[in-house]
């Protein structure tokens, strides 16, 4: 039935450049992708295959994406947590205020103890006299971190992407090789498939390919970042999330394997320094 619909799909103008990704010379674009952990009540969530090659968009195929990790519930209260905690866990408070022992002068007593009628007084130093030293003030340095837990962190992350992709911000591309290096393809790139301004590309490795690497260091809102880089801040800093093909399978294999654990309770503890 398929088969008898698109040949008609394709002769109109408006479905022309989506028939023309499914179908090529009669062949199926579709390609069915094994998902770990098969969903039991929702679908899988597609999204088409681009490429980088060109200019112009092509879309090479469709791939099958799991809804536990790209179709989740958004939890905007997570999302918020996530990255308050990656703004304060790297914050250092060098605010520091001197007590007592540390303003100079004050060394005696200001007047008897017994006698004058007056207050009894020590130094003049202390925190109720004015240029004294300041009680229960900041000290320095102070850090800020903690740490959220751990599913808490892969909630985010979830969500983050489930919100990329239901604003139509995540695309999928076969790899992140470019013909030139000269920054105004990419720009041009970009421009012209309606992503940005900031684009945030993720790869597999942290060894990034040449031409795509020279071409964004000069552009301060397009960032290249390996898969386990991958935060809650930096996608929604980011305007458009560019993902390869094996960086999908990388996010879906290590967040499907915490999500559906047999033995959690270890990660469900509190968080200790020396831990590996």
């Amino acid at each position: 039935m398929l088969s008898n619909i698109l040949p008609k799909l394709k002769t109109s103008n408006y479905f022309k450049p989506f028939c023309t990704a499914i179908t090529s010379e009669g062949n199926s674009k579709i390609e069915p992708r094994a998902l770990q952990f098969p969903p039991k009540y929702q679908k899988p969530r597609q999204v088409w295959l681009e490429n980088l090659d060109t200019i112009d968009e092509r879309k090479l195929s469709l791939l099958d994406l799991h809804p536990d990790i790209f179709a989740s519930n958004p939890r905007i209260d997570i999302i918020f947590q996530n990255v308050r905690w990656q703004s304060l866990y790297r914050f250092v408070s060098f605010a520091h205020t001197k007590v007592r022992s540390e303003v100079r002068g004050g060394g005696r007593k200001p007047w008897p103890q017994k006698g004058l009628g007056r207050a009894r007084h020590g130094s003049i130093r202390s925190p109720l006299f004015k240029g004294g030293g300041v009680a229960h003030g900041p000290r320095s340095p102070t850090p800020h971190f903690y740490m959220l837990p751990f599913y808490t962190r892969i909630l985010g992350l979830t969500s983050m992407l489930s919100v990329k992709l239901a604003q139509d911000d995540l695309h999928v591309v076969d790899n992140l090789e470019i013909p030139t290096d000269e920054p105004e393809f990419i720009q041009e790139l970009v421009k012209t498939r309606n992503w940005g301004p900031s684009v945030l590309f993720i790869n597999e490795v942290d060894i990034m390919p040449r031409n795509i690497t020279i071409a964004t260091d000069e552009i301060k809102h397009m960032n290249l970042m390996p898969v386990y880089g991958l935060n809650v801040y930096s996608m929604l800093k980011h305007d458009t999330l560019v993902l390869t093909k094996t960086a999908v399978d990388v996010i879906e294999s290590k967040l499907l394997t915490h999500l559906h654990r047999n033995v959690f309770y270890n990660k469900l503890g509190k968080y200790k320094v020396d831990q590996v």
